[in-house]
């Protein structure tokens, strides 16, 4: 499994075995739980987009992020009619939380917190939706997540070239090193009930 991170330089550690235990076990939970995710992403990059609305690059980059999330919304929705998996609230695992938790509050420090943070999210998607792809035992339902890696794959490096283009290299490196530190940290005890990012 270390062979993932390998291609995903942003995380600091991998996937552990049990989360792929527990996801492959609760695989209607995680399917319910992924709906949540492609709705929230779709509304980060919206609140990007509303709070930096000058920042023409952002924009419109942003934009079609938010579109394509809403798509996948509807992909992984159809999917839970197909299963009759009614859409229903969930709780989360502090692991959102204790990014956001990390994000400064005064500008230009916010933004590129944002950004980072974001993107590490999208990182980490991508790396879960492959460990899925790879262990899940239903064919169709793998051959959905494998589609869906690519996407992510660009996500997070579209949300690392916008922090290339507003901050200088080194700061990004800098910052990035400090919060996929805390990313992982959040990732290192296993949430009780099965979720994206847990």
């Amino acid at each position: 499994m270390t062979s993932t991170l390998l291609t995903i330089k942003f995380l600091q550690q991998p996937t552990s075995t049990q989360w792929v235990e527990q996801a492959i076990a609760n695989l209607d939970t995680i399917l319910l739980d992924h709906s949540h995710c492609e709705r929230k992403a779709a509304g980060v990059a919206l609140n990007l987009i509303f709070r930096y609305p000058s920042s023409a690059k952002l924009v419109r980059t942003l934009t079609a992020i938010a579109q394509e999330e809403l798509e996948h919304f509807e992909q992984v929705n159809q999917w839970l009619d197909r299963r009759d998996i009614p859409l229903a609230p969930l709780s989360a695992p502090p692991y959102a939380a204790g990014l956001k938790a990390e994000i400064r509050r005064h500008e230009p420090d916010r933004m590129l917190d944002l950004l980072l943070v974001s993107g590490l999210i999208e990182a980490r998607s991508h790396e879960r939706l492959g460990l899925l792809a790879a262990h899940c035992p239903e064919v169709e339902l793998a051959q959905f997540y494998r589609g869906l890696m690519a996407s992510e794959a660009r996500h997070y490096g579209i949300y690392w070239t916008l922090a290339t283009t507003y901050f200088e290299r080194a700061v990004v490196m800098e910052r990035l090193e400090s919060l996929a530190a805390v990313e992982s940290q959040l990732l290192s005890t296993l949430y009780p009930e099965p979720r994206i990012h847990s």
